[in-house]
């Protein structure tokens, strides 16, 4: 049988907790590089939240962009900036602070003349400052909000150290989605945002099937086996489900990407269907890759589970195997770990 044929009906046994250190090394890595770009490239801002006056104007004289960007500049917008928007008909999109109407009907002119296009078809878009202030005011409002709740909820379901693994994994999600759009230079829209809140479910939502797995197998199994082995099993138990999921998601999130946006010319499909497939796909490596391995690496540490560890670790070398259970290729769960015989007391 092929390895998707094995993965497909359960058989294929990963040891992610084993090779968890390698899982946790790629992840910050890529973190950290989200955060430099974050702090020395930024955002590319669209014209809602930084404020402004956007000209869009089709380009049917085909006119270069170099061409366009020393017209505008001549005209005395320096601070201009100069971009070519693909579509049936390419056009010049030119952004600026803003204007007065003067200026307004004067960049106008310069675009039409380039482009030779007609006055009518240009389209223009004025936003103030603090329209944008209003949207990056409320998205980090619902984010707080959306925090503490889902903090709270998957305390009460499960506990509190599983929250704060859930937590981390989504702040992983959300800085390699911010961070390809930093290097990228994508342009951040209110789109962009909705997307993004949009992301933050379905992580959680994978993180949480995870969890449930885990949850039930420490029921069932707790008194018997490590955490680390539990941990793993659940995982290799999920990760199918997981991968359906996320095929089920990137598939017509990739539809509205490529064909809806890039084929048909829609840009705001693009703007949303970008950063949901970027999200989606974070998502669902953080829920197997650092959700789990750092709560394992967390839960381990307790005194309960340590007992176990130990307990199986003098198992393993009765049975002839130094190597900790943890350690072993095949992560289905092994045989129980004996328990030693209870003594009666004679009277």
């Amino acid at each position: 049988m092929s390895a998707l044929g094995r993965l497909y009906r359960g058989d294929f046994k990963i040891d992610f907790i084993g090779r968890r250190r390698l899982w946790l090394i790629i992840s910050s890595t890529a973190v950290v590089i989200a955060i430099l770009s974050l702090l020395i490239r930024q955002f590319n801002l669209s014209v809602d939240f930084e404020g402004g006056t956007v000209v869009e104007v089709p380009n049917f004289a085909a006119a270069s962009l170099e061409d366009a960007r020393s017209a505008v500049g001549d005209a005395g917008f320096a601070g201009a900036r100069v971009q070519v928007v693909e579509s049936d008909v390419d056009k010049f999109r030119v952004q600026t602070e803003a204007l007065s109407g003067a200026d307004q009907d004067r960049l106008i002119g310069v675009l039409v003349e380039v482009a030779e296009a007609n006055p009518d078809d240009a389209f223009l878009e004025a936003v103030g400052p603090t329209f944008g202030a209003q949207i990056t005011e409320r998205a980090i409002r619902a984010l707080v909000i959306f925090l503490i709740v889902i903090a709270l909820f998957i305390t009460f379901r499960f506990e509190w150290k599983m929250a704060l693994a859930a937590l981390a994994a989504l702040f992983h999600d959300l800085f390699i989605t911010a961070g390809i759009y930093s290097l990228v230079g994508f342009e951040v829209t209110p789109a962009t945002v909705i997307a993004v809140l949009t992301i933050l479910g379905y992580s959680l939502y994978d993180t949480v099937v995870v969890f449930d797995k885990v949850q039930e197998n420490i029921d069932e199994h707790g008194d018997r086996h490590t955490f680390p082995e539990l941990a793993n099993f659940s995982m290799n138990q999920v990760l199918m489900r997981s991968i359906n999921t996320s095929l089920t998601s990137l598939l017509p999130i990739g539809s509205l990407l490529f064909v809806g946006s890039y084929l048909l010319g829609a840009s705001t499909l693009r703007e949303f269907a970008l950063a949901l497939f970027i999200g989606v796909a974070a998502g669902t490596y953080s829920s197997i890759f650092v959700a789990t391995p750092l709560l394992s690496w967390w839960k381990e540490r307790e005194p309960e589970w340590q007992r176990m560890q130990r307990r199986s670790e003098r198992a393993a070398k009765i049975s002839g195997s130094d190597a900790p259970l943890e350690a072993v290729p095949d992560v289905s769960l092994p045989a129980p770990v004996a328990r030693p015989p209870k003594r009666r007391k004679r009277r």
